[in-house]
């Protein structure tokens, strides 16, 4: 039972109740080791799965882990028994921005300064390839420094999400946020849609009201398809102006954050801030690991996401030294072309072939992709380095591509982002790199290889 003061996974010493919903509680609670204050939510892992949700709980995990930035809510680790999933969260003790708002409009300066903040956040999960999707100042929550920290990652969506047309057709969000091609229902932009959803805040902390109001849901829709709203008198030129380009109906022609923040009123006083990269790929797997494999962490003390312990999918686990070649041809989810990048690697983009060509045809083969994109390159101990000459939106996309040996005549290769923006990674990925691998990839033909070895076309790494 967890209750105030009882002991979580022997790391946390639970206090008072912060917050309660539907699937879960949120406790303040203590870090007995370092005794670093933290928010514990506690989701009841069978009311979720049996709701449909274990998926949207699965994105959360992931997108948290993605998302390191110091104006967002930090995931610190999660952890599981066999009934709860545990969240160990940073603790943003200043309240939500609501708060603030509902005592009253804020000063220009104030509202810019919190607006910059939210872009800076917004910015950073865009080049991870999240979408919030429900930007609104209940969700935007202040320190004790009063700096901004974006939360709840519910209603998120990763860039893998979108459908063939490349958008995203969910319908989802606050009424009052919702840009209005998500409620068109006619596929959206992600990060257009969340760009609306900024406009409508930074209305509402210099007006202390929303800008789209009516007590028909229907005649606010038709206001927000319209783009019809009223500044008050209060507004300055250079804001009214801007909010005509953040709150500008048609998705194509409404301003992107890359013009925003060459935006003389948003530049004024900006400082930006630098995001993490964070590489860690187990809490998907605490949260929602097999059964059994939760009976051997309860008897090791619940193990935390942050044990040193191998899963099969770790890089680690795919040198030879370790796994003979048919435990690693079991674990490559390429036996046709379609399964050539992975879905699934969302926290460190990685991508994993299998070829039959020799050490220097795969090297060649690689080089000849990086002298087409300018890439520099760096070979050594079995490791191509490919590294970008062009500013990105993250600075220089650099890549990583590790070579495995199996047998004379069979290699694993491993392709992975090491530094950079993940959006320009995937275009790399889809436009260039996996067009030319194709002429190296193994693709498993039957009678290849033994019956009890080989895999069937449609398998796949498991999560």
């Amino acid at each position: 039972m967890d209750k105030k003061g009882s002991i979580l996974m022997q790391r946390y010493e639970l206090g008072r109740m912060l917050g309660q919903g539907t699937f879960a509680k949120v406790y303040h609670a203590r870090n007995i080791a370092t005794g670093q204050g933290v928010a514990v939510k506690i989701i009841d892992k069978e009311k979720v799965m049996r709701v449909g949700m274990i998926d949207q709980i699965k994105r959360e995990i992931s997108v948290m882990r993605l998302v390191r930035h110091p104006n967002v809510v930090q995931l610190h680790e999660v952890m599981a028994t066999k009934t709860k999933i545990y969240f160990a969260m940073e603790l943003v003790k200043g309240g939500e921005l609501f708060n603030k708002v509902a005592k009253g409009r804020l000063k220009e300066d104030a509202a810019r300064k919190y607006f910059q903040q939210l872009i800076g956040a917004v910015d950073f999960c865009h080049s991870r390839g999240v979408y919030h999707r429900d930007l609104k100042p209940e969700n935007l929550l202040l320190d004790e420094n009063g700096s901004l920290k974006v939360s709840d990652f519910g209603l998120s969506a990763l860039w893998e999400s979108r459908r063939n047309d490349g958008l995203l057709h969910t319908m989802c969000g606050t009424p009052a946020y919702v840009a209005p091609e998500v409620i068109n229902k006619k596929g959206y932009d992600g990060a257009k849609a969340d760009i609306w959803s900024c406009g409508v805040i930074l209305f509402v902390l210099l007006a202390g009201y929303l800008p789209f109001q009516d007590s028909n849901l229907m005649e606010m829709y038709r206001k927000i398809s319209k783009g019809e709203f009223k500044c008050p008198q209060w507004f300055s030129t250079e804001v009214r102006r801007l909010l005509s380009r953040l709150l500008d109906p048609n998705p194509s022609t409404r301003i992107t954050i890359p013009k925003l923040m060459e935006n003389p009123w948003f530049r004024k006083g900006f400082k930006p801030v630098e995001g993490k990269e964070h590489s860690s790929s187990r809490d998907v797997l605490e949260a929602f690991g097999e059964e059994e494999e939760e009976e051997k962490d309860n008897k090791d003390d619940d193990r935390s996401s942050n044990s040193k312990t191998d899963y099969k999918t770790d890089t680690a686990a795919m040198r030879p030294t370790s796994l003979n070649a048919f435990d690693i041809i079991s674990l490559s989810p390429v036996f046709d072309l379609s399964g050539l990048f992975e879905k699934s690697r969302r926290e460190k983009p990685e991508e994993r072939f299998t070829t039959q060509m020799p050490v220097s045809a795969i090297v060649s083969k690689l080089e000849e992709i990086a002298q087409v994109e300018s890439f520099k390159v760096r070979k050594k101990d079995g490791m191509v380095k490919l590294q970008g000459r062009k500013e990105g939106r993250k600075g220089l996309l650099a890549i990583d591509a590790e070579i495995f040996q199996v047998t004379p005549s069979l290699h694993v290769v491993e392709v992975q982002k090491r530094a950079g923006d993940t959006l320009e990674y995937h275009k790399f990925c889809n436009r260039d790199l996996k067009p030319s691998l194709k002429e190296i990839v193994w693709a498993c033909q039957g009678g290849d290889l033994p019956a009890a070895a080989a895999p069937s076309p449609s398998s796949k790494l498991a999560d």
